[in-house]
């Protein structure tokens, strides 16, 4: 029996620093994906321009843009249509006071099926997202497109188990995570993208460095590109190298997929009877 195939890709590319030039970077992409045979193309997180976290800076909250009429999110939408493939958006949102790191998902007819807006907001240097973001309010979501019931987070997300398993339990049958994730400004000898494919999904990072100016003189960051793909057992199926724009793409079944996860048990042997500890003690008070 015909299971239901679905082609996913995962984009990667340099960014620049000019809104036009990037936007026309990834609808180009997105085409050649398209022509690859992709039914759900994924373009790496806040891709309009340089990864600006770098630096705690008044004037770059003003690249933010509210959700609604946001230019970028409706090209996207005119280009799903023409091509009919889904493709998630990731866009610095304002909305009133509050500003988000966040991701409209585009379905295959150009619909906008909703917003998530990421939930685990990081903090260090290089990567000092919570002067600009404040924590995601949606809670974790999932999307019925035409092709594939899937659950879109955001980079740091990825790295809390917690997401994954809220989004499959709602019914995602593949999760995305558009990213921007590189080296460490105060330590070169750290690097996360080994421990970051550890979880099976697709993944967009972008590639090329970055320097930006901050308070305390520049700041670099070389991100190391390396998007995958991973199957349903964690096998990584495609993957792309440090420093070249690729175009990723692999195909899954879904049928399959759901009979696998059945056979292994995942949420029949689910016990969260017992998972309540998890709402009380959380490592961060051992005395409580």
């Amino acid at each position: 029996m015909e299971g239901r195939k679905v082609v996913v890709s995962a984009l990667q590319f340099a960014c620049s620093d000019d809104i036009a030039t990037n936007v026309a970077t990834a609808e180009r992409l997105v085409r050649s994906a398209h022509e690859k045979g992709a039914n759900i193309i994924l373009i790496q997180e806040l891709f309009e321009g340089y990864y600006f976290c770098q630096a705690q800076r008044e004037d770059f909250i003003q690249r933010a843009k509210p959700y609604k009429e946001h230019p970028t999110i409706l090209r996207m939408q005119k280009l799903a249509k023409e091509l009919g493939v889904v493709i998630p958006v990731s866009f610095f949102e304002e909305a009133n006071n509050a500003h988000y790191n966040s991701i409209a998902i585009i379905d295959a007819d150009g619909t906008d099926l909703g917003l998530y807006r990421k939930s685990h907001i990081p903090d260090g240097p290089g990567y000092e997202e919570k002067f600009y973001f404040n924590p995601g309010d949606t809670g974790f979501k999932v999307f019925q497109t035409k092709f594939a019931k899937i659950g879109v987070a955001i980079c740091w997300d990825q790295w809390f188990p917690e997401a994954a398993r809220a989004m499959v339990l709602q019914g995602a049958e593949i999760l995305f995570y558009p990213t921007a994730i590189g080296s460490e400004p105060q330590d070169d000898g750290l690097d996360s993208r080994d421990h970051w494919k550890r979880v099976p999904l697709v993944a967009s990072n972008r590639i090329g460095k970055e320097v930006i100016e901050t308070e305390h003189g520049n700041s670099a960051i070389t991100f190391y590109g390396n998007s995958f793909i991973a199957g349903p057992s964690g096998e990584i199926i495609a993957v792309a190298n440090d420093k070249e724009e690729a175009v990723l793409i692999a195909q899954f079944d879904l049928d399959k997929i759901k009979s696998k996860r059945h056979s292994w048990g995942i949420f029949r042997d689910r016990r969260p009877d017992l998972y309540k500890v998890l709402l009380t003690l959380d490592g961060r008070n051992p005395s409580s």
